[in-house]
């Protein structure tokens, strides 16, 4: 049984994340999600005062960028890695509209997107690993096994998004975060530097009417397809 890269791309509350964790685990995989760590310069961003609603400090955040140090650490009892920023958690912190609103414009930055892809080549370098995010399978693993690019609606993403904020205890509207999907979709979309595009050789999955199981159920018969081959 070969060990194989695994990339899933796709617009932003698809559940890119959900299906890289229930991948990763059941295959005993290394998981990394790539949207954290730019939703942790987000954060700092946003900490320091280099990015607000009037006005975007491009380059006193570059120049800050190596003073950012980010990595994972497994929790056992939440079965899964947590971002941390410089030695802090800040894996609630960085889940919140707020960041949400911001995190498109912190990914255009090209030396931002530049050190997190050297990080992430990095830790994928043997392969065994699952990676989601906006651009792995055209940038950090061109070469990827298998590359998974998923989408649904803007409406359904918005009420998945809606749904898991209130669960949170958020005060947001639907309206604020169907706002939210949009614009970053046209961000991520139209950026230029490594834009949201699917890759030639990737496999499209559309759920918006597909269960987690369900969506888990087609991903993981194409990997096993792949490893048993």
């Amino acid at each position: 049984m070969k060990t194989i890269t695994i990339a899933i791309d796709g617009y932003s509350s698809t559940g890119k994340s959900t299906l890289a964790k229930q991948l990763a685990k059941h295959l005993g995989y290394v998981y990394v999600d790539t949207g954290a760590m730019y939703r942790a310069i987000t954060f700092f961003a946003m900490q320091n005062g280099h990015i607000a609603q009037v006005y975007f400090d491009k380059e006193t955040l570059i120049n800050s960028l190596s003073s950012i140090q980010l990595h994972f650490e497994f929790n056992a009892d939440l079965g899964f890695a947590e971002m941390y920023l410089n030695t802090t958690n800040v894996e609630k912190e960085i889940r919140t509209i707020e960041v949400s609103n911001f995190v498109s414009k912190i990914a255009e930055v090209s030396e931002v997107r530049s050190k997190l892809v050297e990080q992430q080549q990095e830790m994928g370098k043997n392969k065994g690993i699952v990676m989601d995010g906006r651009d792995i399978g055209t940038v950090v693993f061109p070469e990827a096994e298998l590359k998974i690019f998923m989408t649904a609606s803007p409406e359904t993403r918005a009420q998945r998004r809606f749904d898991e904020l209130e669960a949170k205890g958020d005060n947001v509207s639907y309206e604020e975060v169907l706002k939210n999907v949009q614009e970053r979709d046209y961000i991520d979309t139209h950026r230029e530097d490594s834009p949201l595009v699917i890759a030639d050789d990737a496999i499209e999955i559309d759920n918006s009417y597909l269960t987690r199981e369900e969506q888990f159920k087609v991903v993981l018969e194409l990997v096993e397809e792949l490893i048993n081959s």
